[in-house]
C-alpha cells in the first residue's frame, strides 16, 4: 500500500527581503528572513510557529500559501508542487488553503456587508449554482461560526472584535478549504473571547477535518490546540515536537526561555531571568549559532559553528550544539 503524502511539505525554503547598507549602488543584500526551512503538517492536524515578533512565522505562513514568493525550496500540497502551478491552475488551487488575519476589522471590507463579504469567496470559486444556493450556504456558515442568522445584513463595523473575527473565520472556511493559516488569530482579544475562539477553531476542525498552521506569541493557547510545535528564532526553526513532549522537556534554551516567560498565577514565585537581550535586528544576524549572544550555556563554538537541526528520536528535533545525544543530519 502507497503511503499517502502529507497535506503540506515544504522543503529548503528560504526568504530574503530588501537591502541594507549602502546607496543603491553599494548595497548589500538583506538578511534571510526566513532560512532553508522544513515543515510537514498532516491531514487533520494543527501545528504551531512560536517565537518572538521578527522571528519569520508570518513569512514562513505567507511563504506556504504562496502569497510571498520564496527565493529557493519547495512546497507540496497533497503531493501538488505549488511553485509549479501557472496563475490560472494556483488560483482553482487556493480554495484549498485560506488565511486567518489577526485583525479581522481591517481584513474586512468596512462598505461590505458581512454575508457579501463571505459569499465573495463562494462567487469567485463558483461554488454555488446561483443566488438562492449561495445565500443558503453563507447563511449556514454564519450560524457555523455562532453569530445570529440575521448578521449577514449588517456591516463590520456594527460587531464586536470577538464576532468580527467569527466572520474572518467564516469568511475563511467559505470555501471548503483543507488547511487554514491562522496568523495570530487571536492576539487582539480578551482572554475569555480568546478561549471561545480557540473553541471554535477546534470544533470545525472535528467537523470538517481542518488542517492548521497556528502562528502565535502565546503558549497557553498553543498548548491548547496544538498537535505539534515548530520553534522559530530568526528565520530557523530550533526545535520541533509533539506538543505535550515540548512543553513537559524542552531542550533547546530559547524554548526554555520562552515557556519560562509565559505568565503563571503562582503567588511567592519569583519570575523566571530574562533573556540576555533583545532579539537582534534583521540586519544583525551573527555568525555561528544565532541564539548565542543569549544564550545562558552558550560555549566558545556556538559563536563560530552554525548547529544543524539533529534529529533526537521520537519525532523530536532541536538545533543546538549542546543537546546530546546527536542524531543523523535532517537539515541541508
Amino acid at each position: 500500500m502507497i503511503a499517502k503524502p502529507p497535506l503540506v511539505e515544504a522543503r529548503a525554503l528560504s526568504k530574503r527581503f530588501g537591502r541594507t547598507g549602502g546607496l543603491l549602488g553599494s548595497a548589500r543584500p538583506g538578511p534571510l528572513a526566513v532560512a532553508e526551512v522544513d515543515l510537514t503538517i498532516e491531514s487533520g492536524t494543527t501545528v504551531a510557529l512560536v517565537g518572538e515578533s521578527g522571528s519569520g512565522k508570518s513569512t514562513l505562513g505567507r511563504l506556504i500559501l504562496r502569497l510571498i514568493e520564496p527565493d529557493r525550496g519547495t512546497i507540496r500540497f497533497d503531493g501538488v508542487d505549488l511553485l509549479a502551478l501557472r496563475p490560472r491552475e494556483l488560483r482553482r488551487m487556493r480554495r484549498h488553503f485560506q488565511l486567518i488575519f489577526q485583525d479581522a476589522g481591517a481584513a474586512l471590507n468596512p462598505h461590505m456587508r458581512v454575508a457579501s463579504a463571505i459569499a465573495e469567496p463562494i462567487l469567485v470559486h463558483g461554488l454555488a449554482a446561483n443566488r438562492a444556493e449561495r445565500r443558503e450556504r453563507v447563511a449556514r456558515l454564519i450560524e457555523q461560526v455562532g453569530l445570529d442568522p440575521g448578521s449577514g445584513e449588517r456591516y463590520p463595523h456594527q460587531f464586536s472584535g470577538g464576532q468580527r473575527q467569527r466572520i474572518g473565520i467564516a469568511r475563511a472556511i467559505a470555501c471548503s478549504p483543507r488547511l487554514v493559516v491562522a496568523d495570530e488569530p487571536v492576539s487582539a482579544l480578551d482572554p475569555p473571547i480568546q478561549a471561545q475562539i480557540i473553541n471554535l477553531l477546534l470544533d470545525l476542525q472535528a467537523e470538517i477535518g481542518l488542517s492548521y498552521l497556528f502562528i502565535a506569541h502565546d503558549l497557553r493557547l498553543v498548548e491548547r490546540i496544538a498537535d505539534r510545535v515548530a520553534v522559530m528564532y530568526l528565520g530557523r526553526i530550533v526545535e520541533e515536537a509533539q506538543t505535550a513532549e515540548l512543553f513537559s522537556r524542552p531542550l533547546h534554551p530559547y524554548t526554555q526561555a520562552l515557556l519560562d516567560s509565559t505568565p503563571r498565577l503562582r503567588p511567592g514565585v519569583a519570575p523566571p531571568p530574562a533573556l540576555v537581550c533583545d532579539l537582534p535586528s534583521a540586519t544583525e544576524h551573527p555568525p555561528g549559532c544565532p541564539f548565542h549572544p543569549r544564550c545562558p550555556i552558550a560555549v566558545a563554538a556556538c559563536s563560530t559553528e552554525r548547529p544543524a537541526l539533529v534529529d533526537q528520536g521520537g519525532g523530536r528535533s532541536v538545533a543546538c550544539l549542546r543537546v546530546t545525544p546527536p542524531g543523523p543530519r535532517i537539515d541541508r
